[in-house]
């Protein structure tokens, strides 16, 4: 296990070449991200995938987000990036919003029991956009054991993680320390499903006929 001080000039770039090391090569690593800490392995690797489900503790029936470097991404990972979609991503990408959209059925990954659905983000963090943009989509969940509090540092990720992942990059404190806000996309109309660092107001503010699932 290896920890970088990405906050020092001096240790960044060394902690960012072996953190794309290791998710080159299959291996689990934790990043910071605006809401909360991640726990990130390739996505298009099942076998890292399903290491990163164990170290967490829960099965595919909760499938892994996808975080991506640049709104172009999105693009080659569904059939087509909706108005509502783009509207979203326009307004809130980088930050605290994960949009659930259906995913193109050529993907060769497997991210759980998605439903040929994927929920995806572009987090607003310098360290971690520039990690995805080294090794493209990532499979990334909160740092925590499932059902446990979510890591805003990287002490509280270690903690809970410990040597199943190999590198850990410290960004510092979460600046929101808030898990994002998830919008489904994949119906007629788009539907809150967990309001976080966005707010409902915000959402309908750029789409007003936006529901919320918890009523």
């Amino acid at each position: 296990m290896s920890v970088f001080d990405c906050t020092d000039p001096s240790t960044r770039r060394a902690g960012l070449e072996a953190a794309v090391t290791a998710a080159r090569g299959g291996r689990l690593v934790v990043v910071p991200t605006d809401t909360v800490y991640g726990v990130g392995a390739d996505a298009f690797n099942p076998e890292a995938v399903r290491d990163l489900l164990a170290a967490k503790g829960r099965g595919p029936d909760m499938p892994v987000p996808v975080l991506v470097g640049s709104w172009s991404t999105l693009d080659g990972l569904v059939l087509a990036v909706s108005k509502n979609a783009r509207a979203l991503m326009e307004a809130f990408w980088p930050g605290g919003l994960s949009l659930i959209v259906e995913h193109a059925p050529s993907l060769a990954w497997n991210l759980g029991d998605t439903r040929n659905t994927v929920m995806v983000r572009m987090p607003l963090h310098p360290v971690t956009l520039e990690l995805l943009r080294s090794v493209g989509p990532m499979a990334v969940s909160s740092a925590n054991i499932s059902g446990r509090v979510p890591a805003t540092t990287v002490e509280d990720a270690k903690a809970q993680l410990g040597d199943t992942v190999g590198i850990y990059l410290d960004g510092g404190p979460s600046a929101i320390g808030v898990a994002s806000t998830i919008v489904d996309l994949t119906g007629e109309t788009p539907i809150v499903r967990r309001e976080g660092a966005i707010t409902l107001e915000q959402i309908r503010a750029v789409l007003p006929q936006v529901e919320s699932a918890a009523g």
